[in-house]
């Protein structure tokens, strides 16, 4: 598979994503040991904002035009606010594995609203792609779920996540024609926090006694995966189609799994391998471009 040397920019920047959102499954179950759904949430979006605050104080970083506020208010509050308070919740009632499985309808969900609201297509190597990793995921999960530690709650918490982060994709594609990527991910951040606040107490009085590390695991929730990993996200999706980048979030249980094993010891079988490699192969297959129609060829008369 050959891609142009403009889409390597875009790669490297969902690379990065990638490994720093399936990072994030890893923070939350240790910090949601201390920190409730909402907490949680509320503390990674104040990190994450004083961070991108930061950076947009430095870079001089202006109001984003009129046009884009519709776009980072919807996504600001599905994905950064609805999604994170969600999937806190949902790994409370479910394991990673399963997390991971319902979680990763999203891009399905993604490839089909952009298609519809954003006139994207549904090209063949995206639909092939999406079903190969969607078929991988469901292996990852099923292998990695312990029997008993799922709940019909936290499924539907987790499929609610998926609709929140679907819905703020494609809300915020349109804001990235009429702003920088620092600019919708700020303001989206920003948004996002606002609507948390009412956990602001119960934030206060569970960091007064949450240990050390769960504090810890919040505040890299705020700064990596969600302030630098939304920032290479939107950096990309501005480049891209969201239904491409949407597929490529398969790796993402992939990556749980490995860090899983490289962390906390879990080894993952041979089915959760297979699992895997369909998921990496589906994303490759997702990334193809579309083979170009061959130029017919004009009727030729007998002469």
């Amino acid at each position: 598979m050959v891609f142009r040397k403009s889409e390597w920019p875009a790669l490297a920047a969902a690379g990065v994503t990638v490994v720093l959102w399936a990072s994030a499954f890893v923070s939350i179950r240790s910090a949601g040991a201390a920190y409730s759904p909402g907490a949680l949430a509320l503390g990674r979006l104040l990190a994450g904002t004083l961070v991108l605050g930061a950076i947009a104080l430095v870079r001089r970083v202006g109001w984003p035009p009129r046009a884009a506020w519709p776009g980072i208010v919807t996504s600001g509050v599905l994905w950064f606010g609805a999604y994170m308070v969600v999937l806190n919740w949902g790994e409370r009632q479910v394991d990673a594995g399963t997390a991971a499985m319902v979680v990763n309808i999203g891009p399905i969900l993604i490839a089909l609203l952009s298609a519809r609201l954003l006139g994207e297509g549904l090209p063949r190597p995206l639909l092939i792609g999406m079903g190969v990793s969607f078929a991988g995921a469901v292996v990852v999960g099923a292998s990695v779920s312990g029997g008993g530690h799922a709940s019909v709650l936290g499924v539907l918490l987790c499929l609610l996540a998926a609709v929140s982060y679907a819905g703020g994709v494609v809300a915020q594609k349109p804001a990235l024609r009429h702003a920088g990527a620092l600019q919708v991910t700020f303001y989206g951040c920003l948004i996002g926090t606002v609507a948390c606040l009412p956990f602001a107490g119960v934030l206060v009085s569970e960091a007064a006694r949450a240990p050390l590390s769960a504090t810890l695991n919040m505040v890299y929730l705020g700064v990596f995966p969600t302030a630098l990993a939304f920032t290479t996200w939107a950096f990309a999706l501005a480049r891209t189609t969201a239904g491409k980048m949407g597929a490529t979030t398969y790796a993402v249980p992939v990556l749980v799994v490995a860090m899983s094993w490289a962390l906390l010891g879990e080894v993952p079988g041979l089915v959760t391998l297979l699992g895997g490699a369909l998921c990496l192969a589906g994303v490759a297959v997702s990334r193809r471009r579309a083979a170009s129609p061959e130029p017919v060829a004009s009727p030729v008369t007998s002469r």
